[in-house]
């Protein structure tokens, strides 16, 4: 009688073992599981959401008259700088982020992982425009660099630049939250 409990016992501890096994391989809510991937590995969906970090203004460069306002995330230190928009689906009209760069140089970016077009504007220490680069097609690795050196870099949704009428020469001013 005992070798047969300890048999349904170690029979028991093995189908419960087993059994936690496949339930934490289970994907749990937020996560799909990529059939074309080795071994069905988890596939995590991630999309980084708007952090509102400060304010911006751009001003026409003749009166100072302010073009547009925006709501503006920044991007102050090399991590964020690398990932700046990678991964955002959408982006808001009224909003940008503002990347203040370490130097002001020759400045170029890119659009790798970068899932919306983009209006990449370059703007010196003056805080002048220096050049636009104009709906920056997504996920391109084409370099997009400045015009001249730039210290800060301003993303905003493609068609922005064109629909607001920005040139070289105006300016921006911003304030941190």
């Amino acid at each position: 009688m005992k070798k047969r409990t300890g048999k349904i016992v170690a029979i028991a501890l093995l189908v419960a073992f087993l059994g936690w096994i496949v339930f934490t391989s289970l994907p749990m809510g937020g996560e799909k599981v990529a059939p074309s991937k080795p071994n069905n590995k988890v596939v995590h969906e991630y999309e980084p959401k708007f952090s509102k970090e400060g304010e911006l203004w751009i001003m026409a460069a003749e009166n100072q008259d302010t073009i547009k306002q925006l709501d503006i995330e920044i991007a102050d230190n090399a991590t964020e700088a690398q990932y700046g928009m990678m991964y955002r689906k959408s982006m808001d009209p009224n909003t940008g982020m503002l990347f203040i760069m370490p130097a002001e140089q020759q400045q170029s970016f890119w659009m790798k992982n970068t899932y919306v077009a983009l209006d990449i504007i370059y703007i010196n220490s003056n805080f002048e425009i220096v050049s636009v680069q104009k709906n920056a097609v997504p996920h391109d690795l084409k370099s997009l660099p400045s015009e001249g050196p730039a210290l800060y870099v301003l993303e905003v949704v493609g068609g922005f630049a064109d629909e607001h009428g920005l040139k070289k020469g105006d300016k921006i001013q911003f304030e941190r939250n």
